[in-house]
């Protein structure tokens, strides 16, 4: 720009030599801006929906998990009884093999017993 010369000044020299106004170039301006501004709204309105389906997305994936996470828990659990249903039908067949045997062998029963007794102390030492 040449000394003494104004922005607007320049802009009406340029219109001048083009043809068009400044008046027009006003109006263009105000057009770009309305479009500007349109063009914003649409990238927000797309970034929301973006958002939403990403969200939606999440919370499928995390209903699919929790409900892998309660089907294994609850297998777990039901496995969990199925052992102490298993153990305590053990322990009540051995409970009666044993009550069985004091009464038909009583002494052999207890020395039976005592050398179990000592395996079981002398792995336990070690």
């Amino acid at each position: 720009m040449a000394a003494g010369t104004s922005p607007s000044n320049s802009t009406t020299k340029a219109a001048a030599t083009s043809g068009t106004t400044p008046a027009d170039v006003e109006k263009q301006l105000e057009v770009l801006r309305q479009d500007v501004t349109e063009l914003t709204k649409q990238v927000a309105d797309l970034l929301s929906q973006a958002k939403d389906e990403a969200m939606t997305q999440v919370k499928s994936q995390v209903r699919s998990a929790r409900s892998q996470v309660n089907s294994a828990i609850s297998d777990a659990q039901a496995s969990g009884r199925e052992a102490v249903d298993a153990f305590r039908d053990v322990a009540d067949t051995f409970g009666d093999a044993v009550e069985d045997s004091l009464k038909r062998r009583p002494y052999a029963t207890l020395a039976m017993v005592a050398g179990i007794g000592f395996l079981f102390g002398a792995a336990w030492r070690r």
